[in-house]
């Protein structure tokens, strides 16, 4: 009998060890939802929707994008930290909340480093600063002259607080001694929608929603966030160049899964994004979004050093 339950207690622990290969090997078996913690029309739902359809395609399973916005991105996040790590949640986690929001708040609901795994990362963001044309000015210079003529009297949007839109916000402030408000909105979309409205003047929006608009003449860009003009946008010149030198800025997302998940599903994954992002049709996107997916090993030097840690 004692030989029996011995018997019995290898093959069980031996048939729930061997559950997560299998699940592994069969992976996916049904639906998968990538999770973007910004709000339809932002840099981050397009990106995670240009890659769900060619994902969905290739893993033979349906990519669902399901927008959670909040609190600067941290609401997503979190859900993407809690969820089952068996490959069928991802988030398109990102600077905002792996790392502006781990410097500003004392406690996250969930933690940078710990809780994820991360994939690839999606794409590197720049950001343009745009105004309301009904503001008098039409240059960085201008503005920086305006605020100061008229302290306290000028406020800033942005996707939330701990967002990319608010630090860039403050880090002008900083660098120029103006005073501006801040304004939190859940996500760059909505943000941007009040700056067309006139109700806030100013806001760092990054390009996917800002560029038609300007396009349009429904916002003014006075620069570009990053030290290099945009391939795609060459007229708009970079903030440094133009009144705050030394100004260099762009956000990223990473596509992450949480800490757990089987390290066969996580390369499955790596792998499939890798080919996925290696195809012209995203390319293209790539470079009508202004956009700079990389797709970098997690011991290249460049690797952001949250991600390399968050890694391991």
């Amino acid at each position: 009998m004692k030989r029996f339950s011995l018997l019995l207690f290898i093959g069980l622990a031996t048939g729930l060890q061997a559950v997560p290969i299998a699940r592994a090997q069969d992976y996916p078996t049904r639906q998968i939802t990538l999770i973007a913690p910004w709000p339809a029309g932002g840099a981050v739902d397009a990106i995670c929707r240009a890659v769900a359809q060619p994902l969905s395609e290739r893993l033979g399973k349906s990519v669902v994008v399901e927008n959670r916005p909040g609190a600067g991105s941290v609401i997503g996040t979190a859900t993407g930290a809690k969820a089952s790590p068996d490959g069928y949640t991802m988030v398109m986690a990102g600077s905002g909340s792996l790392a502006i929001s781990a410097t500003m708040y004392k406690k996250l609901p969930y933690d940078s480093v710990k809780d994820f795994v991360h994939i690839t990362l999606g794409g590197k963001i720049p950001f343009i600063l745009v105004v309301n044309p009904s503001l008098p000015v039409r240059t960085v210079g201008e503005l920086v002259a305006y605020a100061k003529e008229h302290p306290g009297k000028l406020s800033f949007a942005s996707g939330g607080p701990g967002s990319p839109h608010h630090l860039y916000g403050e880090l002008l402030k900083s660098m120029t001694g103006i005073e501006m408000t801040h304004v939190p909105y859940k996500g760059s979309a909505p943000a941007l929608t009040d700056v067309i409205a006139g109700h806030v003047p100013i806001l760092f929006s990054d390009t996917v929603p800002s560029l038609p608009q300007i396009r349009e003449g429904k916002v003014r860009a006075l620069g570009v966030s990053t030290a290099v003009r945009l391939p795609a946008a060459p007229e708009l010149p970079p903030i440094a160049e133009v009144g705050v030198p030394g100004f260099d800025a762009a956000g990223w997302g990473v596509l992450t899964v949480p800490t757990g998940t089987p390290k066969e599903i996580v390369t499955k994954l790596k792998v499939t994004l890798d080919a996925v992002m290696a195809l012209p049709a995203w390319r293209e996107w790539k470079e009508a979004a202004l956009k700079e997916p990389w797709v970098l090993s997690f011991d290249e030097p460049d690797w952001p050093t949250v991600l390399r840690e968050g890694s391991d």
